[in-house]
């Protein structure tokens, strides 16, 4: 004992030291976010245009995105997810391009043009929809810029930080790219001699004759094509074969699927609680209360609409009676039916809305005291005889109403994706009915004004709970497949190792090729962003040492290839570019057999080929009649050398072609218009240019990016 006290009396000032060096490196390598302090790595997402994409702030970014898709109700899945974050990354190269030639041509917006976008005589849409004055149906100009002065003072308001830091600067990218692609598409120009060029060559008409020796002539096997050879033609075209950084694999699989005792144990817990199921008068809470993977779903489903197995058993069920367990996918299912009534296939409603959610923009909506009154006074306005169109006009808060008067069809597939209080009022009432409803939702909350204008195809409609249980993988299942995956991790350490085990235990192997570093789902074996992570971290021959649960298989993979962004090799180029080379290796053997001022006769006799004729080859078009498309032989038709004269041999598609041009003529257009067909070409360029994404494209090509999001996401 009295060792060990003099241990830790002595080594006491190394472990005080230690503790604080670690707080120390804590508080600095929080501090100094962009930079790790001990491993000097860059916290960026990547690079654009010598711009670095902080990590932290891309990721905040992802969340406020994620947030209010949460907030509109849409499922956040792994695709989804992705979606995001490639939206976002693309808004990232998309300012840090356009900003340096925004400020390289001096193109901006003054706080007056700011001013002129915000209370002019074209406001944005949603602002206008805000502070259309009720009485005189125009845009109150003075009402917003108040409300926006009255936001302007609540600097530590969510709403603040919505409107100034993201509405408005949003607002002028906008207008600077709105300037930016109006320069472009109209600073082009189609001149009048290039319109009659065009149409001059266009018109030209040749007549052939020629002798083809077809490749196939010459068996594929006696013509070899090395690496060498591949590497070769691929360097004469490299802007045809970049490739994009990508790994491939092979990996065994241990399946983890569910075993026959899991599948009973999951029919035995649906059982147990039928009974209950049948008895209950609170259907919801039931199914929340044992976890149903199918919510409650209130509101009825026409006959013709609902796609369930089972279903006509189902729907002969009298009102509180459950059939099942059943199999519905991977799912077992017990199914109560609730009610029965006869609903529209589809409906034509109007509305008006009164607003009292918060817009776009973050500024706030109408007060419920205020809001209330407004819509029950366009109701009251409207019965004594109004007219709908222009109150929708006036006071409608829906942005789409000034395009469609605030009429909308649905039909019953709808049903769920409308708010409640709305859907069973364009359903559940009759036609004439005129009703005001109070809405709660992200962005329509507010009070409606509805008239049910239309109702058609009725037929009858079922309201059905459904509780249903995954078929999962018991503990015990997925540690034996598990146990099995790790064991097999552990003992292949090495590539050889891994297909030694493989073939020694009878495992099949499978692969997966060009695997790009953004990509989540694994051809053939499905969504794991881990296991492409640990590909773009491993080397060619490593063996993972644990194994990835993929669905309902442990993966243990091993590395074979990696590819890195340039030009194609050989391995992967070969079956693109070995019969292009083979038939230029055949094309080269054909020519040497060709007698230099042989005859076209002379030459059909040498190769066995008749001398065969076309006298309507057209230069705007690159198919020669009964060959296929042939560019070389088409150009040469009209080289002046060719004319009456037998060409050189002529490497096409095909085979290799010897010619004769007979004659060189034009066909006569005379529908063509000089001044149309240049407004035509002009007008296509201009919509060309008008796009942004084309645009964008085509900056893009001199602009560098590094893009290491693989290495976060």
């Amino acid at each position: 004992m009295s060792i060990i006290q003099n241990i830790r009396d002595k080594a006491a000032w190394i472990i005080i030291a230690a503790i604080a060096l670690a707080l120390i490196a804590f508080v600095v390598q929080d501090g100094f976010r962009s930079k790790s302090l001990f491993s000097g790595s860059d916290n960026s997402v990547g690079v654009i245009n010598g711009n670095k994409v902080d990590a932290i702030e891309f990721q905040q970014r992802i969340n406020a995105a994620e947030e209010q898709y949460r907030a509109a109700g849409y499922p956040l899945n792994d695709m989804m997810r992705q979606n995001i974050r490639e939206s976002l990354w693309n808004e990232y190269v998309e300012n840090s391009i356009m900003t340096d030639h925004y400020d390289e041509l001096g193109i901006g917006v003054s706080d007056k043009e700011l001013s002129d976008i915000l209370y002019g005589q074209n406001p944005p849409q949603d602002l206008r929809q805000q502070f259309t004055d009720p009485k005189t149906g125009q845009y109150d100009a003075n009402a917003a810029y108040q409300q926006i002065q009255a936001l302007r003072k609540q600097k530590t308001s969510p709403m603040y930080a919505s409107f100034f830091n993201q509405y408005l600067p949003a607002l002028v990218k906008s207008r600077q790219k709105e300037k930016y692609i109006s320069l472009i598409s109209n600073s082009t120009y189609v001149p009048r001699w290039m319109v009659e060029r065009v149409n001059s060559d266009a018109s030209q008409q040749a007549s052939i004759s020629y002798v083809s020796i077809p490749y196939i002539s010459i068996s594929d096997s006696s013509i070899k094509v090395s690496d060498a050879e591949i590497n070769d033609y691929v360097g004469k075209h490299k802007d045809e074969f970049k490739q994009e950084r990508s790994r491939s694999i092979e990996y065994v699989t241990f399946d983890a699927a569910p075993s026959k005792a899991d599948t009973t144990q999951v029919v035995q817990q649906l059982l147990a609680v039928k009974d209950e199921f049948a008895n209950t008068n609170d259907p919801e809470s039931f199914l929340t209360r044992n976890a149903s993977e199918t919510p409650y779903y209130n509101g009825y489903i026409a006959k013709s609409k609902i796609q369930v197995p089972n279903a006509d058993s189902i729907l002969a069920l009298s009102d509180g009676q459950v059939f099942g367990p059943y199999i519905d996918n991977s799912n077992f299912v017990m199914a109560k039916m609730i009610g029965k009534r006869s609903i529209p296939d589809s409906v034509k409603v109007r509305h008006i809305l009164v607003k009292t959610s918060p817009s776009a923009q973050g500024l706030p909506g109408l007060a419920d005291s205020i809001a209330k009154p407004r819509i029950d006074s366009i109701a009251a306005v409207i019965q004594r005889g109004a007219n709908f169109d222009s109150m929708v006009v006036k006071y409608s808060d829906d942005e789409g109403s000034s395009q469609n008067m605030g009429v909308y069809e649905f039909s019953s597939l709808q049903f769920s994706t409308i708010s409640k209080e709305f859907a069973e009022t364009a359903f559940y009432g009759k036609v004439g009915d005129k009703k005001v409803v109070y809405v709660s939702n992200s962005k329509y909350s507010g009070y409606h004004y509805i008239e049910v204008l239309n109702q058609r195809n009725f037929e009858p409609a079922f309201q059905v709970a459904y509780l249903s249980k995954p078929i999962l993988a018991s503990d015990e299942t997925m540690n034996a497949a598990m146990g099995l995956a790790s064991q097999m991790a552990a003992e292949a350490r090495t590539r050889s190792q891994f297909d030694e085990i493989a073939k020694k235990k009878n495992i099949n192997k499978f692969t997966a090729a060009e695997i790009k570093p953004l990509e989540s789902n694994i051809s053939g074996l499905g969504s794991s962003r881990e296991l492409v992570k640990w590909i773009f971290d491993a080397k060619v021959g490593d063996v993972s040492e644990r194994p990835f649960l993929v669905g309902d298989k442990y993966v243990v993979p091993a590395l074979i290839a990696a590819y890195e962004e340039g030009i194609v090799p050989a391995e992967l180029a070969r079956s693109t570019v070995e019969p292009i080379v083979r038939n230029e290796k055949k094309a080269s053997q054909i020519t040497g057999k060709i007698s230099k001022g042989a005859t076209l006769e002379a030459i059909g006799q040498t190769f066995n080929q008749p001398v065969a004729a076309s006298d309507s080859i057209l230069f705007s078009s690159p198919f020669v009649p009964n060959v296929g498309q042939e560019h070389k032989i088409v150009g040469a038709s009209f080289a002046k050398n060719n004319l009456n004269k037998v060409s050189e041999p002529i490497a096409g598609n095909s085979g290799v072609f010897v010619i004769r041009t007979n004659k060189v003529g034009a066909v006569a257009n005379p529908s063509f218009d000089a001044v149309q067909q240049q407004a035509s070409m002009q007008e296509f360029q201009q919509r060309t240019f008008s796009d942004p994404r084309v645009i964008l494209d085509i900056l893009k090509k001199d602009v560098k990016i590094k893009d290491n999001r693989y290495k976060f996401f």
